[in-house]
């Protein structure tokens, strides 16, 4: 990933196969102009003044950036993903000035969406009656520098920053290179090398002469590049400069989860193909891009020759995007989080596969393994890249379940056979039922369906056989879900999701040939539960129980580990309470989440649909408060707090809340805005889904939160990839 900001700054620069948010090397672009006073100046607007002051290295002055460079008095940014088009305005330059930064982003060409490219297009316009002679440089410190083996190599019309990897450290080879499309260009191999801040300090004075340096690449340890291209500008005339990126890194040390038992080769091998075309990976994680290419150089030469066929396609798709006449707050919510797929949150292995963690901390993945309940919510990648969300399909259930039909919710990296020791996740596995018959529908492939209807069958009857082995047709005993813990009881979250995945898999046996009459009459008997006993006349909610059930009552169970691994204060509580971190009679803004979760797959939903927009109404009620000042939230606020409005996951409109509820109960979740909105569209409510997705685009305004970063176990989480549903509830298109 390569962020650039509304400035026209790069930033969050992460090339090695993981995150590295806060990593803004001293990479800038400038121009020269000769004659006049103050004509030299970064193309940047002026640096955020949260840059200055309180993060991270503030303390020593942040000595090696570019910060205290002459740079443009006011910037504009217009976001139009994946373009970012940025105007630069300032007193001194007679130049107008309009920066233009995109990847490709194609939808249905997941191959060319994949590249690790990127470029800005400098445009430079003379408005004056006078001729102007200029000099564009763009100029860098070797940011992929890690040990002394580094090096800046040549390239045509530009330079490769490089890294040596070794035999013990073969993840630390990186390429990074910079080139323009003007044969005109000169290069400077080497900066100035000296002590302080010598190199940067004699880089700018050049710049700021007009001067153009010419140096030869040295074996190692330069300390940074420039490349120049003199320009002329008659009076009226327009220039474009095109600077182009590739990166290249081509090993990593990610390797992630807990193997499976020793398994022979032959039984390994057959476990990682459900498909034609799946290849078993080696130890550690290798990106899509690094199979299909052999050298940064491959790279460099296809995105120098597809460039212009990239950009157009990426165009078609944008302006067809912002050339809806919804309303812009749902636009907004929609393209901005399409970022997540360019962000390392997503990843896709050599053998083209996708896999993703929940989020990105600010040095690491977070939460790894495509986690199924996490990404329930996600849905554009199933109408904009259907075969990369059918391999997550297909790793689910030929890769990640056993025998038995657990399925594990967090995949292994590089994707292998993974140990089955924690519980299966409840919302997860019947989620993914749901999502077969999407991905099926959007295929039109029902050979597809055939080979994993099996699978679906096995994982299905898993569920029935651990969740609810009486046939009642609700979860009864203890089952996992996103909120970390276990519900006890059933609820209305979680047998939704159960109605939903027997609604689905009726559909998808009713096509095969397949009996379906043992999950008919399941969800027959689970849609009156539901409707009758979890109903409250307002909302759904969680009947809480722990006895009778065949998991152990768990007060007996930690009755001997009290004054032990048990304190007695919590054991008090359990014995009057119950087991912690459940719901009860409150309201739950996923409280209904697997009806969204079936509508938004194509399927009618089996429960009274009165009752579901009441439920949708009492969250919008009850749930979204437009300030959280007097709002108390002992768990993460920074999602939504103070003067600032969100969703809450759950309130107790009667009062009667658990002492501890589930764990994250007082917080504010991106994503789960998006799902509750564009349900309560569909429903015709449409005022109430556009009320909650502006209180949560305030919060993202770009003053305090970044706008195309939806955070909440890390940034660009995927739960955000929801606000796609919106087009759905708006128009019913799907």
């Amino acid at each position: 990933m390569v962020c650039v900001e509304g400035t026209g700054a790069l930033s969050h620069v992460s090339l090695r196969n993981k995150p590295e948010i806060f990593k803004e090397p001293c990479a800038f672009a400038a121009i020269s102009i000769k004659g006049i006073r103050n004509g030299a100046k970064l193309l940047e607007g002026q640096v955020p003044t949260r840059k200055l002051f309180g993060g991270a290295n503030t303390g020593n002055g942040l000595g090696g950036t570019s910060y205290g460079l002459p740079r443009f008095e006011k910037s504009e940014f217009l976001a139009r993903f994946p373009f970012g088009i940025i105007n630069l305005y300032d007193k001194d330059i007679p130049v107008k000035v309009q920066l233009t930064a995109w990847s490709p982003f194609i939808p249905t060409d997941e191959d060319n969406s994949s590249l690790p490219v990127a470029a800005i297009e400098y445009s430079f316009e003379n408005p004056t009656q006078k001729n102007i002679e200029a000099v564009f440089s763009w100029n860098a410190r070797n940011f992929m520098r890690i040990n002394r083996n580094n090096s800046i190599k040549s390239l045509k019309n530009g330079f490769i920053l490089h890294q040596d990897g070794s035999k013990e450290h073969p993840e630390q080879e990186g390429d990074f290179a910079v080139f323009v499309d003007d044969n005109n260009v000169k290069v400077n191999h080497c900066w100035f090398r000296g002590g302080w801040w010598d190199a940067l300090t004699k880089t700018w004075n050049g710049i700021e002469k007009g001067e153009i340096v010419e140096n030869d690449p040295v074996a190692n340890e330069s300390p940074g590049a420039s490349l120049f291209v003199p320009f002329n500008l008659e009076p009226g005339e327009k220039r474009t400069i095109r600077l182009m990126f590739v990166w290249f890194v081509p090993a990593s040390s990610l390797r992630l989860g807990s193997d499976a038992p020793t398994q022979g080769p032959q039984e390994d091998e057959e476990k990682c193909r459900p498909v034609e075309g799946c290849v078993s990976e080696g130890v550690y994680y290798k990106s899509w891009y690094a199979g299909r290419f052999a050298k940064l150089e491959d790279v460099v030469k296809y995105w120098r020759l597809h460039y212009d066929d990239l950009f157009e396609k990426t165009q078609l798709f944008t302006e067809s995007f912002f050339r809806s006449t919804l309303p812009p707050e749902v636009l907004e919510a929609v393209a901005a989080n399409l970022t997540i797929f360019k962000s390392p949150t997503v990843l896709r292995q050599a053998d083209g596969r996708l896999w993703c963690f929940e989020g990105c901390s600010d040095n690491w993945g977070c939460c790894h393994g495509s986690c199924t309940h996490v990404w329930n919510y996600a849905q554009a990648i199933p109408h904009l890249f259907p075969s990369l969300e059918r391999t997550l399909r297909e790793t689910e259930f030929f890769v990640s379940q056993n025998e038995q039909g657990h399925q594990t919710f967090r995949t292994n990296l590089p994707i292998r056979p993974v140990a089955h020791t924690f519980h299966a996740a409840a919302d997860g596995q019947l989620g993914g039922i749901m999502k077969v018959y999407r991905d099926w529908r959007i295929s039109g492939d029902t050979g597809w369906l055939k080979k994993i209807f099996p699978k679906v069958k096995g994982s299905l009857d898993y569920c029935i056989e651990v969740w609810d082995p009486e046939h009642i047709g609700v979860l009864i005993e203890p089952h996992h879900n996103t909120y970390d813990i276990e519900f006890w009881g059933p609820d209305g979250m979680c047998t939704s999701f159960y109605l939903g995945a027997l609604s689905a898999y009726i559909r998808m046996a009713n096509a095969l040939g397949q009996p379906v009459q043992l999950y008919q009459t399941l969800l027959d008997n689970g849609r009156q539960y539901l409707e009758d006993k979890l109903f409250n006349g307002e909302y759904f909610y969680q009947r809480t129980q722990w006895e009778g059930l065949k998991a152990e009552n768990p007060v007996e169970a930690l009755a001997s580990r009290v004054g032990t691994g048990y304190f007695n204060e919590a054991y008090e509580l359990l014995k009057q309470e119950g087991p912690k971190y459940q719901y009860g009679t409150g309201c739950l803004s996923d409280g209904i989440l697997g009806m969204w979760i079936a509508s938004v797959c194509g399927l009618e939903e089996p429960v009274d649909q009165e009752k579901v927009a009441d439920h949708l109404l009492a969250v919008y009620k009850y749930n979204l408060k437009h300030d959280l000042r007097d709002h108390p939230n002992p768990q993460r606020p920074t999602f939504a707090c103070g003067n600032e409005g969100g969703l809450l996951l759950c309130t107790w409109p009667e009062g009667d809340q658990p002492t501890l509820p589930f764990v994250y109960s007082n917080e504010v979740w991106t994503g789960i805005e998006y799902q509750v909105a564009s349900h309560l569209m569909m429903k015709g409510l449409v005022e109430e889904g556009l009320d909650i997705v502006r209180t949560c685009r305030d919060r993202y305004n770009g003053r305090i939160r970044n706008p195309f970063d939806e955070y909440e176990c890390g940034h660009w989480y995927a739960r955000a990839l929801a606000s796609y549903g919106l087009l759905q509830g708006l128009t019913g298109v799907r």
